[in-house]
């Protein structure tokens, strides 16, 4: 019968450390303590049942905050049978607002889904009354319909796109952009931690100024490459996140 100890050895080995349990097995076979698989993926299993409790406890107290953050990601998942795997998907939903001066401690709540389907943000998030600052999913949109959820568009994954493509292919456009939203961070490296009041009136005095003129060079820059291209498609992301995006 294992201990505490050992559970919890087992578990952040698996979870934190990326330590399989086949692997595991055979870590202790090495100093002559024969632990099967499967009589780990039991200990996991029972363990996961036993901290059921604390997962609800750390989603409530997520989703009782006024804004979270949303993101997914792809994971390859063992598919029983045909030897390959299929791609499942993790949420991740955090509540952080020390950047915004908040004490409230953080928190993550981590949910799984065997797809990227919109019905599983929504199960997630029902219930949930606030502001969601996610990517531009379209699954999400069903959620932004309800009337009680607000969206407020991740800057990040905006620039991601351009990033990408500096990356691989660095041009004028690309570096410009990157440019515009380096000016934009750091403004909100000055303004970290400091209270909401102050945050709004330095995003209304300086940010605001500068994303309207970033969004009318991303327009005027839109129709001078191809419709077609990545470029466009970048810019056009960023552009339908314009609204979500805007400083209140």
């Amino acid at each position: 019968m294992p201990g505490p100890g050992l559970l919890a050895h087992v578990l952040v080995s698996k979870f934190c450390d990326h330590l399989p349990l086949y692997r595991q097995s055979v870590i202790y076979a090495r100093d002559c303590v024969e632990l099967s698989r499967s009589t780990l993926a039991d200990w996991v299993g029972q363990a996961s049942a036993l901290l059921r409790p604390l997962v609800n406890a750390i989603r409530q107290y997520v989703m009782a905050a006024s804004k979270i953050h949303a993101d997914d990601t792809p994971v390859p998942v063992l598919e029983p049978g045909n030897g390959k795997t299929k791609t499942g998907r993790l949420w991740t939903y955090v509540r952080d607002d020390r950047p915004a001066g908040s004490t409230d401690a953080p928190a993550a709540w981590f949910a799984y889904s065997p797809s990227r389907s919109g019905e599983y943000p929504q199960a997630h998030l029902k219930g949930f009354r606030g502001v969601l600052q996610a990517d531009a999913f379209a699954g999400y949109n069903a959620i932004y319909e309800r009337g009680d959820v607000r969206e407020a568009g991740c800057v990040a994954h905006a620039r991601r796109k351009f990033h990408d493509l500096y990356l691989a292919r660095r041009n004028e456009v690309n570096t410009e952009a990157l440019r515009w939203i380096g000016e934009l961070y750091a403004i909100e490296t000055e303004i970290r931690c400091k209270p909401p009041d102050e945050r709004r009136r330095v995003r209304r005095e300086r940010a605001r100024p500068l994303l309207d003129a970033f969004v009318t060079w991303l327009r005027s820059t839109l129709s001078t490459v191809s419709h077609r291209s990545d470029t466009a498609k970048a810019i056009n992301y960023a552009l339908n996140q314009w609204a979500a995006l805007r400083l209140r």
